[in-house]
């Protein structure tokens, strides 16, 4: 948990094409507990199946015509409170919360975030870990997407990615049970000890919150969804 003399600048991975910051322990095991109560607790509609995984939207659904703004529920708006204190999104205030449920094996293909959110992503992970890869898009016409590095994503931990890491590097997770801790995971000093190079991790269901500020949204809001 953060302290009133916490800075956000000397959580910042080095090292590599700016800009990402990675706080290990940036909520407890009792919010864990928390969120994953919450979320398993939403209505069954609130759900969205996709081939590889399932999803929740939080805050409304984004859209390139603009999205129609949803309370945000109060056991949630917690977690936004506290990534907005960190001033990473230049005074713009988290809107919008993606929840995606990942199952050993599953992970999701390389992408960029896109246009329809602040250039800014905060994503906290609960109940297992993930390695996300990072790639370069290639300069010839082949298409070929380049690997870079990669970091580990613990439970409880947040990450933040902005400038070439949002734009420019396409991000992934690959669809494996277990992950190596390798050379190209770049942010191992940062993590738990209990975690070292050459490793095999063993993944279990893992939940990411991904918060963002999404800037056009109409003024009208409606309540939906579980607001326990």
């Amino acid at each position: 948990m953060l302290n009133d003399s916490f800075s956000i600048e000397n959580c910042k991975i080095i090292n590599i094409d700016p800009t990402a910051y990675y706080i290990s322990d940036f909520i407890t095991e009792e919010d864990e507990k928390y969120i994953i109560s919450n979320i398993y607790a939403a209505p069954k509609p609130k759900w969205t199946q996709l081939s590889n995984r399932r999803l929740q939207n939080w805050g409304g659904l984004p859209h390139n015509r603009g999205m129609i703004a949803e309370e945000i529920p109060n056991w949630l708006q917690k977690y936004l409170n506290n990534i907005n204190s960190l001033n990473v999104m230049d005074g713009k205030k988290p809107n919008h919360v993606l929840v995606n449920e990942y199952l050993p094996g599953q992970g999701i293909l390389p992408h960029l975030d896109g246009s329809l959110f602040y250039p800014t992503i905060t994503t906290i992970s609960v109940a297992s870990h993930t390695i996300l890869k990072f790639l370069e898009p290639s300069s010839s016409d082949d298409a070929v997407l380049k690997p870079v590095f990669k970091f580990l994503l613990e439970p409880r931990s947040l990450l933040v990615l902005k400038d070439r890491l949002f734009d420019y590097y396409l991000h992934s997770i690959d669809e494996v049970s277990e992950d190596v801790l390798d050379d190209s995971v770049v942010n191992l000093n940062m993590c738990s000890n209990k975690y070292v190079k050459g490793a095999t991790l063993t993944r279990d269901t893992r939940i990411s919150l991904t918060i963002r500020h999404v800037p056009k949204t109409t003024s009208f809001k409606i309540n939906i969804g579980n607001k326990r």
